[in-house]
């Protein structure tokens, strides 16, 4: 199955991309845009050998993301299992 995973920065934390980007678009004519937050996104494949249930999917790539993919203590995440 596929995997999207989107991380970003946990709201209150310093993002140093997201504001200069946001400070840097209405010199180019973009009015109005606020709260720029830049993250990461991860697609992978995730096929264990034997198999295993969308429930269990689920568990595991949360603990990939947990573990290793995503830090917690100062990032959020999301991710999308896609079964076909």
């Amino acid at each position: 199955m596929k995997v999207r995973v989107t991380i970003t920065p946990k709201q209150g934390i310093l993002d140093p991309q997201g504001v200069t980007v946001e400070r840097a678009l209405p010199a180019l004519g973009f009015q109005g845009v606020t709260d720029v937050r830049i993250g990461k996104h991860i697609e992978l494949r995730y096929d264990p050998p034997g198999g295993v249930s969308a429930e269990q999917a689920r568990t595991d790539v949360d603990d990939m993301c947990r573990r290793l993919l995503a830090n917690p203590i100062i990032e959020d995440y999301t991710f999308e299992l896609d079964e076909g």
